[in-house]
């Protein structure tokens, strides 16, 4: 990792979906998708898609905290995706797309649970993201990443992903990268 860049590790549901909005945000330099928070060493997309690993898909974000606060992804994070739904973003239901922060240090672990206290505002019934520390993040396959902007026309990056970052743009304007 380049010297002044911090990381962050987020799954809200598809990683696909999470990806496509991390990655449109200002001092964001990489955005790649994985799986973390399970048991299983390695794990392929089938083996977690089987339920049975534990992990979620989630992604790890690359970030100049000079251009961009770690508070500032969690804020966005608990608004583009439904933090109060257990195991289940829309029609993808899972362990593997629960909410979940996986914090780095003590410092993101304290910023994380209030961003989520301060988040409840927002929502009418709990927010049940998990906060937990992060223990291996595991790159998923090449074929994961990027993928909104390798198939925006597909019909789960139109009719899922696309009213995310629509979303995004819309309550996150200052946020975003230029160009976007």
């Amino acid at each position: 990792m380049q010297e002044g860049y911090e990381k962050a590790t987020f799954g809200g549901g598809c990683f696909w979906c999470v990806e496509a909005v991390m990655e449109r945000l200002r001092g964001v330099r990489d955005v790649v998708s994985g799986y973390a928070g399970g048991h299983v060493p390695n794990p392929t997309y089938e083996q977690v898609c089987g339920k049975q690993t534990g992990h979620a898909e989630v992604v790890q974000v690359t970030y100049d905290p000079a251009m961009i606060s770690y508070r500032d992804l969690l804020e966005v994070f608990f608004t583009t995706h439904d933090p109060t739904t257990p195991d289940r973003q829309g029609h993808d239901i899972g362990p593997q797309y629960r909410s979940i922060v996986l914090y780095h240090d003590d410092e993101q672990r304290r910023t994380a649970e209030a961003v989520k206290a301060e988040s409840q505002r927002l929502y009418d019934a709990p927010i049940v993201t998990e906060i937990v520390p992060l223990d291996v993040f595991y790159e998923a396959e090449a074929s994961h990443q990027d993928y909104y902007d390798r198939n925006p026309y597909q019909p789960y990056c139109a009719f899922v992903i696309a009213p995310k970052v629509a979303k995004l743009r819309k309550q996150h304007l200052d946020r975003l990268a230029v160009g976007v």
